[in-house]
């Protein structure tokens, strides 16, 4: 699939749409979403009133939108992460061969949400951990499921996690999310950030990200924030 997809939005959408009604897809079930465990190993709430986790599923519009209405949440941008400093621009991301994935990086409150419950929404909600280097009509490395931790501790509770939902069979396949530490995040460009909020009616959003913040509401109530925090008031 090209990546272009602003470029060209008229011709993605366009086709998104034919496919969603030939299909009978509508946008509840278009993105579906799964109750699981509660991570068995979490980082320790401490006394840190901010703390930073970056984690790629798919195109970033989609993922950033619905962290953006996790409670405790102070601010989360669109970026790239994986590759060099050089190719962190979208085109290039967009060919396939830079490393990088589109990510989110997520600042948040400890004392409000745990790292082990970002990933429980990350998992659940956010995107499908079994699809390799794909997520729905996306396809390449650039969308693959991964976590970046930020420390030694993210690195453990995150493999400890996906082995935990591993062994209970959580999914209907294997979670192929890769652990990749170290790596630098870069912000995307301005106008890839608050995507979903600035273009609800785009049918690519309306298809594929806005059911996943509804499956935010639906399954995680006591997470959700109605209000998103918007990087046009957090910065990036």
């Amino acid at each position: 699939m090209p990546r272009s997809r602003v470029l060209a939005a008229l011709a993605l959408t366009t086709a998104l749409v034919a496919v969603a009604v030939g299909l009978r897809i509508s946008p509840s079930s278009a993105e579906s979403a799964r109750v699981i465990a509660a991570p068995a190993l979490d980082e320790p709430a401490g006394q840190a009133q901010s703390a930073v986790a970056v984690v790629a599923g798919g195109c970033f519009w989609g993922v950033q939108g619905v962290f953006q209405h996790v409670d405790g949440v102070t601010s989360a941008v669109s970026g790239y992460a994986g590759g060099a400093k050089e190719t962190a621009e979208y085109e290039k991301v967009g060919s396939g061969r830079t490393g990088h994935a589109e990510s989110v990086r997520i600042t948040y409150d400890p004392r409000k949400v745990s790292y082990g419950r970002l990933l429980q929404i990350y998992f659940s909600v956010a995107h499908d951990p079994t699809e390799l280097n794909r997520q729905g009509p996306d396809v390449g490395t650039q969308y693959r499921s991964t976590i970046f931790p930020t420390n030694d501790e993210q690195a453990k509770v995150a493999k400890t996690y996906i082995d935990q939902l591993d062994q209970a069979h959580a999914f209907g396949a294997k979670i192929v999310t890769t652990i990749e530490p170290g790596r630098t995040f870069y912000p995307a460009e301005g106008y890839h950030q608050d995507y979903l909020t600035l273009h609800p009616n785009q049918p690519y959003i309306a298809i594929n990200d806005l059911p996943k913040v509804a499956n935010l509401k639906r399954l995680f109530g006591d997470s959700y924030r109605v209000e998103p925090v918007l990087v046009s008031k957090s910065g990036m």
